[in-house]
């Protein structure tokens, strides 16, 4: 399966720089791509990504670069089993309440881009038509 960000992008459109290695940055790029194409119910798959128009490639390249950036950045708090935990009164939780990620169908994301990613058209649940 092909990834919607690739290392040319990665590198010198986005400007990324967290995933230095190879391995790292097809690693998460691919893991992004899977994530979006879940939350987008894989109709970029059905419709065929050089289909789509220019502004939805283009934020779904952004939010591929973003999402690997933010799974790299935080992988053992999103492997983590726990949603919340605390020691000597410094807590940290993740889930559904907390109002920078969003976990949706079982993907941490951050809102923020889980709502740029919408903003393509590919996100509805229900949606009978999309662009």
């Amino acid at each position: 399966m092909n990834i919607y960000a690739d290392k040319d992008y990665y590198q010198n459109k986005y400007k990324g720089s967290s995933l230095s290695s190879d391995n790292e940055l097809n690693k998460y790029l691919q893991e992004a791509t899977d994530d979006v194409n879940t939350l987008t119910f894989n109709r970029i798959v059905g419709k065929g990504f050089d289909n789509l128009t220019n502004f939805q490639k283009d934020i779904i390249q952004r939010v591929c670069c973003q999402f690997a950036d933010f799974k790299f950045e935080n992988a053992d708090v999103i492997e983590s089993i726990l949603s919340s935990y605390s020691i000597n009164g410094v807590s940290q939780s993740f889930g559904n309440n907390n109002l920078n990620v969003k976990v949706i169908e079982g993907i941490a994301i951050p809102f923020r881009l889980y709502k740029l990613l919408g903003q393509t058209g590919l996100t509805c649940k229900n949606a009978r038509y999309y662009q």
